[in-house]
């Protein structure tokens, strides 16, 4: 018999289903999480200051199929629209993801991980990576992601989902 708190335990973990592979992952570095932090923060401002939606963090399931595809992006933004994808987890497609990229996560961010969001219609990913102070945002175009822009650390980051949104990118490194 598990003890309650081995069950409470696995309620929250760091583990994925890619593919239909469970994939565990060490928590991340200070880096990577004062950037998501700093882009959370620009984020929910701009969403809740347009009364655009939700946006979550890590670690958070994205549930595109239960045993088959279960991911947690590092950040994620659902409209109003799609505000009943919300449930226990996020059930079904949110209109933006963000994965921040490190040494250990470059292909699996940068193409599994992408290739899947692409599969399932995630409008817009966005890939972060500050060891180099860059971030890519791709937008859905006809079921393929086209890379928007990269953006440099000294310039003012735009992203087709968010209209009105702009901000400098080096202010959340």
């Amino acid at each position: 018999m598990k003890s309650t708190e081995t069950i409470v335990w696995q309620d929250w973990d760091l583990s994925q289903i890619i593919n239909g592979e469970e994939i565990m992952s060490p928590s991340p570095k200070t880096p990577h999480q004062k950037s998501s932090r700093k882009l959370q923060r620009i984020l929910e401002d701009h969403a809740d200051d347009h009364d655009l939606g939700e946006v979550w963090d890590a670690p958070m399931d994205v549930i595109f199929e239960e045993n088959y595809n279960r991911l947690q992006p590092d950040l994620i933004f659902i409209s109003k629209a799609k505000e009943g994808i919300v449930q226990d987890w996020i059930r079904g497609v949110p209109d933006m993801v963000v994965e921040i990229v490190s040494k250990s996560t470059v292909k699996m961010d940068t193409v599994i991980k992408k290739e899947i969001y692409e599969r399932y219609g995630v409008q817009e990913y966005w890939l972060l990576k500050p060891e180099k102070r860059v971030l890519e945002i791709y937008s859905l175009t006809d079921g393929r992601y086209e890379l928007h822009a990269l953006f440099g650390e000294n310039d003012v980051v735009n992203s087709p989902l968010f209209h009105d949104l702009a901000f400098k990118l080096n202010i959340i490194f």
